[in-house]
């Protein structure tokens, strides 16, 4: 299926209007269509099936981010998020990135870690060399417990063996199993795997086994996005495209070398990444856990992004960051709108879903760099924003676009500021 991400105008249209255009881009059917444009689309029954002691289910806005072009491929991204500018923000920015040809994408693989730990060690420098002697084994008894993983192509593929000798609990051996996953996110199969090998490895060890769980900090499955921009793009009608470049890779070296920026710079570049986790049923947490960790990687935290001026003077940025997303199993399979997502995306693995979430995740933190070094954040944001303070403050109708008109206009976006207007003249 052929998709143009292209949305020219669609801010424009209505809510049923983006869902029948949408529908009709992606090849929805009518059930599905019908998923869109009606509210609880989770029914209660599969709710209680996902978690304890369900209430009721819990909505947020599903938005569609244009534009985005990945390795050459139009891609439509569907994005779950309360936060106003988010989307804008995106699609934007990969609208100005098409003029380059979009982002280049890649990933490292889909390996996971499964980690199990050994206490009780008096020599734990043996023990790593005992288990390592017996790695042959351990791998073939790890893949035992999922032959459906193993026909798919996956499995246990080697162990690493790390060695603290000087704990507050004594000396401590962690083994990490390396499964290839897939396109499963892959928790429940590395956990299945670290349970069966444990008692092994208390044999082998004379150890104490204790935690046998994944890693969040998934550097065996990272994604990479790369994207250019020509000076003359990222001009504005106050800055030259020049002066737009110098001022992000400032605000960029900025949150490389100060980890109290890093950490608002990094949460930009989530502001895309999760919207998509959700969208499509991943686990968002197990994302923000690589992302941080990664971040910390070098000892210090810092940005997952750079920016920097190619000889010719193009904006250059970069980013790299584990993805643990998956395709099957858990929530994408029981969420309605989870597969709904998927299938407008029309990803065909779990490596291309997460390409183009670092894809999305680079053209939110240029849209938040620009406005840094240019407008200020709040311009362009509390703008967006103003819709949100209109609704809180009672606007319904036409109200709420001519409450937001004239917070815009008197740059005075607050709900007191809003009652007052609606409770005066109307103008023009």
């Amino acid at each position: 299926m052929s998709i143009d991400s292209a949305l020219a105008n669609f801010r424009a249209l209505t809510p049923a209007q983006r869902s029948d255009h949408i529908a009709r881009v992606a090849e929805l059917d009518d059930a599905e269509r019908a998923l869109l444009s009606r509210p609880g689309a989770l029914p209660l029954e599969t709710a209680n099936g996902m978690i304890e002691n369900v209430i009721g289910t819990f909505e947020l806005p599903l938005a569609v981010a244009g534009y985005f072009q990945v390795n050459g491929r139009d891609v439509l991204v569907p994005m779950a998020v309360e936060e106003p500018s988010i989307v804008a923000a995106a699609s934007f920015m990969a609208k100005l990135a098409r003029q380059a040809g979009g982002f280049k994408t890649s990933t490292s693989g889909s390996l996971m870690r499964a980690q199990v730990q050994v206490l009780g060690l008096s020599d734990p420098y043996g023990a790593r060399h005992a288990i390592l002697q017996h790695r042959d084994a351990l791998v073939d008894l790890a893949n035992s417990r999922d032959k459906v993983l193993i026909g798919l192509g996956g499995g246990c593929r080697d162990i690493e063996v790390h060695v603290f000798p000087d704990t507050p609990r004594g000396p401590m051996v962690v083994a990490h199993l390396i499964v290839d996953v897939r396109d499963a996110m892959g928790a429940n199969t590395v956990n299945t795997m670290a349970e069966s090998v444990a008692g092994k490895i208390e044999a082998i060890t004379g150890g104490k086994v204790r935690l046998r769980i994944l890693s969040n900090l998934a550097d065996l499955r990272l994604a990479r996005a790369q994207v250019r921009y020509a000076p003359d793009t990222l001009a504005t009608k106050e800055y030259s495209g020049e002066e737009v470049i110098a001022g992000v890779v400032d605000a960029y070296v900025f949150a490389a070398v100060d980890p109290y920026r890093a950490a608002t710079h990094n949460k930009g570049i989530m502001n895309g990444i999760d919207p998509i986790i959700v969208a499509t049923g991943n686990d968002w947490r197990a994302v923000e856990a690589g992302a941080h960790a990664y971040a910390s990687r070098s000892g210090r935290y810092t940005s997952l992004t750079t920016w920097e001026v190619a000889g010719n003077g193009d904006l250059v940025g970069t980013i790299e960051m584990p993805m643990p997303v998956g395709l099957v199993g858990g929530a994408t399979k029981t969420h309605p709108l989870a597969r709904l997502a998927l299938k407008i995306m029309n990803v065909r693995s779990a490596q291309e879903l997460g390409e183009v979430a670092v894809a999305v995740g680079l053209a939110q933190n240029l849209g938040a760099l620009r406005a840094l070094a240019t407008e200020g954040i709040q311009r362009g944001h509390m703008a967006l924003h103003a819709r949100n303070i209109a609704l809180a403050a009672g606007a319904a109708g036409a109200d709420v676009d001519w409450v937001v008109r004239k917070m815009v206009e008197a740059r005075d976006v607050r709900v007191d500021y809003a009652v007052s207007l609606l409770a005066g003249p109307r103008d023009a």
